[in-house]
């Protein structure tokens, strides 16, 4: 834990690589319900992703990290009521945190090679690992009702990473769960996603309407979004829990480019050449101009109507892109004479 620590990890822990039957019938039934849209992968793996030793032959063990990101960043609850402005999901306000995480899982890695040599590999939501059941059998927390990663101390605002390892390591005992009765994260979610307890139907989900969709967003959808244009932190900002989260002082995560309290307008001017530019490094990069533009056109379509609103979309009107020129036109239909 203290070479961890020297790197920036805020806990360290070892769970065995048997996630139990109960996890594969967990993990099926949510595929056969299709839950997980079109992330195709999720299907893919298939079972692989429930046993480790398959991903990597050889793992006896895996270490799983974890690492705070609470930014000190312009307060998320003002800017959600704001319409006029954009809500950029916390984790995503400074630089990419695959990068971060798994520069420093490697190290952490070789560290231990140094002084037990043995064979590893490093994951940073890189190939099909149940992160979160990992964690939790590693004693880094437990799933809430919302299935992210929860602890006493710490909340849900961190980052999660894995090495696979040969080493015959002791493991952790996993820790209770203390989510009790509570539902305030089921009964914040925008778009009801947590369709029960520890269950998520991501074709509801504004992260993955935000970031994995790659077609249209369902109209019936659109309005519930509100001006949530990459991911979404409703469920973790009302989590009890996270009042004892502490800031992040870890320089790569602090917001980049204004994110934390940028206007939809300005935002929605950015050209290909500016999102690119601006969104380097960045976790949002991944989406690309295309996206970035159909997000923020449905979040300016639930934007309080001015002369400044409807002239941001009507710019974009006869945008090269089918799928933007769609989404602009539900925005101006929602905005009184801006047809």
């Amino acid at each position: 834990m203290a070479w961890g620590r020297e790197l920036g990890f805020d806990a360290i822990g070892v769970s065995g690589v048997d996630l139990g039957a109960s996890v594969e019938r967990g993990l099926t039934a949510w595929l056969e319900a299709g839950h997980h849209g079109e992330m195709d992968y999720m299907a893919r793996h298939g079972m692989k992703r429930a046993r480790p030793a398959e991903l990597l032959p050889g793992t006896l063990r895996v270490i799983s990290a974890r690492m705070n990101y609470w930014p000190q960043a312009a307060d998320a609850a003002a800017n959600l009521a704001d319409g006029t402005r954009a809500y950029v999901s916390r984790y995503a306000l400074g630089r990419d945190y695959h990068k971060v995480l798994r520069n420093r899982l490697q190290k952490l890695a070789a560290r231990i090679h140094d002084e037990l040599p043995h064979g590893y590999r490093v994951f940073v939501d890189s190939a099909p690992v149940l992160e979160v059941e990992c964690a939790s059998r590693a004693a880094l927390g437990w799933r809430g009702k919302h299935t992210l990663l929860l602890e006493r101390s710490a909340g849900s605002w961190f980052f999660l990473g894995e090495i696979f390892t040969d080493l015959p390591l002791p493991e952790d005992a996993p820790l209770a769960p203390h989510c009790g009765r509570c539902t305030a994260c089921i009964d914040a979610c925008p778009t009801g996603a947590i369709v029960a307890p520890y269950q998520v139907d991501a074709r509801r989900c504004i992260s993955y309407l935000t970031i994995e969709l790659h077609g249209p967003i369902p109209e019936a959808l659109r309005p519930a979004i509100g001006n949530r244009i990459y991911g979404c932190d409703d469920c973790q900002l009302v989590c009890p829990w996270n009042r004892f989260a502490a800031l992040c002082a870890e320089p790569d995560f602090a917001p980049r480019q204004g994110l934390d309290q940028a206007t939809l307008v300005e935002l929605f001017g950015w050209t290909a050449q500016q999102f690119a530019e601006r969104t380097a490094g960045s976790p949002i990069h991944r989406i690309g101009h295309e996206r970035w533009l159909r997000n923020i056109a449905v979040a300016l379509g639930n934007a309080p109507g001015s002369a400044e609103v409807v002239a941001a979309l009507r710019a974009r009107a006869d945008d090269p892109s089918a799928l933007v020129r769609e989404h602009v036109a539900w925005a101006l239909s929602r905005h009184a004479g801006g047809g």
